[in-house]
């Protein structure tokens, strides 16, 4: 009798040890997308530069918050401890966002330029830029 309790109670403990784990790999979604939202998002000038802070790929509805904390990464390395092209992740209030982050000089003007590569969003979806989705 004890040997079916034990067995019962082991087998009713993989089956919801199974429906956790479903549970949890089905909020976990990966996709690609491919059209993205390019251009300034973000200007701000002052008597010494003018920055412009432009996203590309970037998703609709976290665009404006996401280059306005692009600005804010940028102001805070302003002693360029970042190197062109570095990959960074910024965080928003519903997703991370990691990039490619660039920034151009040009005499007063200085261009910080952000591509997407991935979203992760609060929800466990995760979008992955891709230009060409064969």
């Amino acid at each position: 009798m004890k040997k079916i309790t034990v067995l019962m109670l082991l087998i009713a403990f993989q089956f919801a040890s199974a429906q956790i784990n479903n549970s949890a790999s089905a909020n976990s979604k990966v996709t690609t997308y491919k059209n993205g939202y390019n251009g300034m998002e973000y200007i701000v000038t002052s008597k010494k530069e003018t920055i412009i802070v432009s996203t590309f790929n970037s998703k609709l509805d976290i665009k404006s918050e996401i280059a306005e904390k692009i600005y804010n990464y940028y102001n805070q390395n302003k002693d360029n401890s970042y190197q062109d092209g570095d990959t960074i992740t910024i965080h928003g209030n519903d997703a991370k966002v990691t990039g490619k982050f660039v920034v151009t000089k040009k005499g007063k003007l200085t261009a910080v330029e952000f591509y997407y590569e991935k979203v992760e969003w609060n929800s466990g979806l995760t979008e992955l830029y891709k230009k060409n989705i064969s």
